[in-house]
């Protein structure tokens, strides 16, 4: 009896054990089984952190892209990114990213401009760079460019200030694609840049009137009276019309108190042929509006974009700044550093009928802006030629010994001001208008 209970209490007591045992290995078990729990659940967290995360920058990084791309614009040329005006804004050295090509290695750079090359030995002038007052200018990239304007016509129609200007871009397009085939053929008032990879034209034609002139030759023009044929634009329109950027200027011209307005023909010497004397102002509204109908007509408003650079400012008048009169632009180095300054040669009435004809453009449902650069480069007194160009007259033993007598206070050197505003044509062609 005393034997069973015993052997009744040993496995009574091993039992106990085994229970005891299984309780610690289920314990464990549970505790591993929560362990992995959370660990997952920290895993799933953290994954759904992450996604969120990462979501959440893709939507910011949208966000700063649509800013960037949100260039505004008013009819009056008034480009903005978030409604900051381009043209408003100062001078900032800056000899790090500036110039954007280099001079004497732009091979199709026109003798005049070539500043550098003619012996001028300050190039302070290559290393300015425009500073909007609210925003930034985005950096121009020649490649982006030619691929925007793939299989595209490009037309700069003007004076010698906007082939300034054409010249500029050739350059600066150039520089980026040194070894990739490209011609340049000259064909009258017509000079044809082509970049062959991207099937891309640059084109400048001789028109500095808007209106056919007694002006029209592209090389022999020296005249003092200029004579207008009214209402006459077709022939030279007809060279440009299938252009898909257009960019015009038509300005230094027209700085006289009259001109003459022929109602006939230049080549028909007849009793109808009549002159008549307008006076400036009246006479370029009538190109203006000309120019107008013609686009009007003419042009497929959902292909060719329309750009009319306001007038390029001179800085013959020295006393304006401080200097004597005689000096003109000769003897400077730096920018004016007045901010507002503006010369007796720039005529804001004259930019006042074109943003009024800009203004109807874009009523007519045209893409059309006027590039407001007159104000910024009034302030470039620094960057003209002056004498450190070619001039296809011999000077006189006079005139090499007073630079001032015959120095070049109009056009800009290169590169230059006209590089910053082809910045201006870059970030509308890159970022349009919504």
């Amino acid at each position: 009896m005393k034997e069973t209970r015993k052997q009744f209490i040993a496995a009574s007591s091993l039992g106990m054990k085994f229970n005891f045992l299984h309780l610690q290995i289920a314990f464990v078990v549970a505790m591993f089984f929560l362990l992995m729990a959370a660990y997952v659940s920290r895993e799933i967290s953290r994954t759904s952190s992450s996604s969120s995360r990462s979501s959440s920058s893709t939507e910011v990084y949208d966000q700063k892209k649509d800013m960037i791309n949100e260039i505004t614009s008013d009819t009056t040329g008034q480009t903005a990114f978030s409604s900051c005006d381009l043209f408003s804004g100062r001078w900032v050295f800056d000899n790090k990213s500036y110039p954007l090509y280099k001079g004497r290695q732009c091979s199709l750079m026109n003798e005049e401009l070539a500043c550098e090359m003619y012996g001028r030995k300050n190039l302070n002038y290559q290393y300015w760079r425009w500073q909007p007052h609210h925003c930034d200018l985005p950096r121009f990239d020649a490649i982006d460019l030619l691929e925007k304007l793939r299989n595209k016509r490009v037309v700069y129609v003007g004076d010698s200030l906007n082939r300034n200007q054409w010249m500029s871009m050739v350059c600066l397009i150039e520089s980026s694609i040194p070894d990739r085939p490209k011609t340049l053929h000259y064909n009258g008032s017509l000079i044809a840049f082509k970049a062959l990879e991207y099937n891309v034209s640059i084109d400048f034609y001789w028109e500095p009137m808007l209106l056919e002139s007694n002006c029209d030759d592209p090389t022999n023009h020296r005249v003092s009276e200029r004579i207008i044929r009214g209402q006459s634009i077709e022939k030279h329109a007809r060279n440009w019309n299938d252009a898909d950027v257009l960019v015009f200027n038509s300005y230094i011209w027209w700085r006289q108190l009259k001109l003459k307005i022929l109602w006939g023909s230049f080549e028909n010497v007849d009793a109808d042929r009549i002159y008549e004397d307008v006076e400036m102002l009246k006479a370029y509204e009538m190109a203006l509006t000309t120019w107008f109908e013609w686009l009007d007509s003419h042009v497929n408003r959902s292909k060719t974009r329309v750009f009319f650079v306001s007038s390029s400012p001179t800085h013959n008048r020295a006393e304006e700044w401080g200097k004597p009169k005689k000096h003109k632009c000769f003897y400077e180095t730096e920018p004016i550093y007045e901010e507002g300054y503006w010369s007796m040669d720039s005529d804001p009435n004259m930019m006042r009928l074109v943003e009024k004809y800009i203004n109807k453009l874009s009523s007519q449902g045209f893409n059309a802006q006027m590039l407001n650069i007159t104000q910024l480069s009034e302030y470039r007194k620094d960057a003209h030629p002056s004498m450190h160009r070619k001039f296809w007259d011999q000077l006189t033993h006079e005139q090499l010994t007073t630079p001032n007598y015959h120095t070049d206070c109009t056009h800009w050197c290169l590169p230059g001001v006209p590089d910053v505003w082809n910045e201006f044509l870059y970030a509308y062609l890159l970022y349009p208008p919504s």
